[in-house]
């Protein structure tokens, strides 16, 4: 009996172990240096190790870290995308992930408002394109975070080959009130936009400046919510926003 109970302990810790083993694979937290040399702390979720497999940046919404998307990029894992989560200098806590880039920044008194992110966006795209993938290169944004990816794709054309973003607007403190609009203009590459139902007018003019062909967008029949939070399982709603993101996402960048 003890012999049979000790095998079967054994058997336990193993598969444990295997799993525990698994998700390691799966996900991997990694470091690289901004523009400005402040370190970037990132998540990767690498599926396919074939480097042409389209590639998703994941960037979060304010107040918050890479943790926005810890059950997300699973799924889109499981889409055939391979992800990197990322934290940005504007930022905070979420799902008990602490922003280690936020937690840099304020500790080098860096200068931490929206748009002073957007250097750290950018290094993750080179990233990706130099070491990580050879693939279709797709942003994704959450908030503030989405507007910047809009503006990245209009701005830096060649950079990325297409975007989603999670309830974007005018939030920034600039000279212009329509920064992300004007940018928008420039747009060419597939390119989805969603929120929560409420805000629609806060994107209607940007969605509806993009020249790009391929543009679509989905607003929830609910209320909804606001960025990326919007497809976690805890909302009842959520599947409506994963099906029209996966439509999306096999239409145009499936292998």
């Amino acid at each position: 009996m003890q012999k049979t109970l000790i095998s079967l302990l054994c058997t336990i810790f193993l598969l444990c172990a295997l799993s525990a083993n698994t998700y390691a694979a799966l996900k991997d937290t990694i470091r690289f240096p901004s523009e400005d040399g402040l370190m970037v702390t990132a998540d990767l979720y690498i599926e396919e190790n074939d480097k042409s497999a389209p590639f998703i940046i994941l960037y979060h919404q304010a107040g918050w870290s890479r943790g926005e998307y810890a059950e997300i990029a699973p799924r889109l894992n499981a889409l055939g995308f391979n992800c990197i989560a990322v934290d940005l200098r504007s930022g905070g806590k979420i799902n008990g992930v602490r922003n280690h880039t936020a937690h840099r920044a304020r500790q080098k008194k860096k200068n931490t408002s929206y748009e002073h992110a957007l250097p750290d966006m950018l290094r993750a795209i080179e990233l990706v394109k130099k070491q990580l993938s050879s693939g279709k290169v797709i942003l994704w944004g959450s908030s503030y975070s989405a507007s910047l990816a809009l503006k990245i794709a209009g701005d830096w054309p060649d950079l990325v080959d297409g975007v989603l973003a999670f309830a974007p607007g005018e939030y920034f403190n600039t000279h212009t009130k329509t920064w992300i609009q004007d940018s928008s203009t420039h747009i060419t590459v597939p390119t989805f936009i969603t929120s929560a139902r409420n805000e629609k007018p806060s994107w209607s003019d940007i969605f509806d400046a993009i020249p790009s062909k391929h543009k679509t967008s989905y607003l929830p029949p609910t209320p909804g919510n606001h960025g990326s939070r919007a497809l976690w399982k805890q909302f009842p709603d959520n599947g409506g926003y994963w099906m029209a993101v996966e439509h999306f996402l096999t239409s145009n960048f499936k292998r």
